[in-house]
């Protein structure tokens, strides 16, 4: 598949197989993280891969009684070790950083054929007691992993690209 594919086949999946993922394809999968572009190259990021069963139990009531979250046979927490720098334009790296390597994350699974589904409803608090993370990392998002019981081949809905797109000032249409 190219790229275009790739992002236009990418769904988030709320229901999993049970099935595991394959250690080749999990290695790729966060090869492609650590692939991912970063401010500076601090690459601050740093990912937790959950497999345990009782865990990802934990995790799915941390992440707001998200049932799927269990049934999923990975769950990344994706974190940050980070001094909180910034860039020229004002904005925290890690949390652009980290999303960046996630994105790269679940366009390489869709490609491998896995399912993903980005999770921002949680309790970091909990994520990191769960998981024994130290006090001063960031748990930036949760990533569920695994092979989709089903996907949804119909296209989602976008706004247009006339009214998200703008040339030379705000407001003036370019399409």
């Amino acid at each position: 598949m190219g790229v275009f594919e790739v992002i236009k086949k990418r769904r988030s999946i709320r229901a999993y197989l049970e099935k595991e993922v394959e250690q080749d394809k999990l290695l790729k999968i966060l090869e492609a993280a650590q692939a991912a572009p970063s401010a500076n190259n601090c690459q601050e990021w740093r990912f937790v891969v959950v497999g345990d069963k009782e865990k990802r139990k934990q995790l799915s009531i941390a992440a707001r009684g998200q049932a799927f979250v269990a049934t999923a046979p990975i769950v990344i927490a994706c974190c940050a070790q980070t001094d909180e720098r910034k860039m020229t334009c004002g904005q925290v790296c890690y949390p652009i950083d980290v999303t960046i390597a996630i994105d790269h994350m679940i366009l390489t699974a869709t490609e491998l054929g896995l399912g993903t589904c980005w999770i921002g409803a949680f309790y970091p608090e909990q994520v990191k007691e769960i998981l024994d993370i130290p006090p001063h990392i960031k748990v930036v998002e949760l990533l569920t992993l695994g092979y989709a019981q089903s996907v949804a081949s119909n296209p989602k809905q976008r706004l247009p690209l006339n009214e998200i797109i703008f040339r030379d000032k705000w407001g003036k249409t370019c399409l």
